[in-house]
């Protein structure tokens, strides 16, 4: 049975663009469910997002909060790819994934994907991304929400599995020259036990 967060979650358009404050839509939800966070903090959800959280939450509907955004039509961001120099910032920005390409070779942006977070903006060093509007039909359509959130959870995983092997290679590299500085074998502490009878005899 779907909780509340769940139900909340499914109100939000699923930008993850941070606005409200929170590390994505779901992290928002999770705190508009215990009571931590108040309804007005989506811009990307606007008025409309708005009512529909204080109608399921049985909560007064609030004004969009100015401190976290205003409401604007939804945008599609696209690279300027002539002025593109490779340098991946967007992509590691984009929290959806919705940005392919290499090191020093041209990106683009996949708009099916795009949520419109405009986060791949400041992340360009070059100023080559530019925001258009997002089609009527985008922006309307549950299931581009459904597929941004599943994007979205998927890159989490993905990071997170990277950062847990980055830690497990850390903690080997230690490992390894712990036991190089510290004898383990039997041999070697034999010859570390018998260096230390011949330092304290001298």
């Amino acid at each position: 049975m779907p909780t509340l967060a769940d139900c909340l979650d499914a109100l939000l358009p699923q930008t993850q663009c941070e606005q409200c404050g929170f590390h994505g839509c779901r992290p928002y939800a999770e705190a508009m469910a215990r009571g931590e966070a108040p309804i007005n903090r989506c811009p990307p959800g606007g008025a409309a997002g708005i009512a529909k959280l204080a109608a399921l939450l049985g909560a007064p509907v609030l004004p969009l909060d100015p401190g976290h955004g205003v409401e604007k039509p939804r945008t599609l961001a696209r690279i300027v790819e002539a002025d593109c120099i490779g340098c991946t910032k967007c992509i590691q920005a984009c929290p959806v994934d919705a940005i392919v390409g290499a090191a020093k070779l041209m990106h683009t942006v996949l708009p099916d994907q795009c949520t419109g977070c405009e986060l791949c903006v400041p992340a360009c060093p070059v100023d080559c991304i530019v925001l258009e509007p997002m089609p009527r039909e985008q922006v309307e359509d549950p299931a581009h929400a459904d597929a941004s959130r599943t994007h979205f959870q998927r890159r989490e995983a993905r990071l997170a599995r990277e950062r847990a092997g980055r830690e497990a290679e850390l903690a080997a590299r230690k490992a390894a020259v712990d036991t190089i500085a510290t004898p383990q074998s039997p041999v070697l502490a034999a010859l570390a036990r018998a260096r230390a009878r011949q330092d304290s005899k001298a």
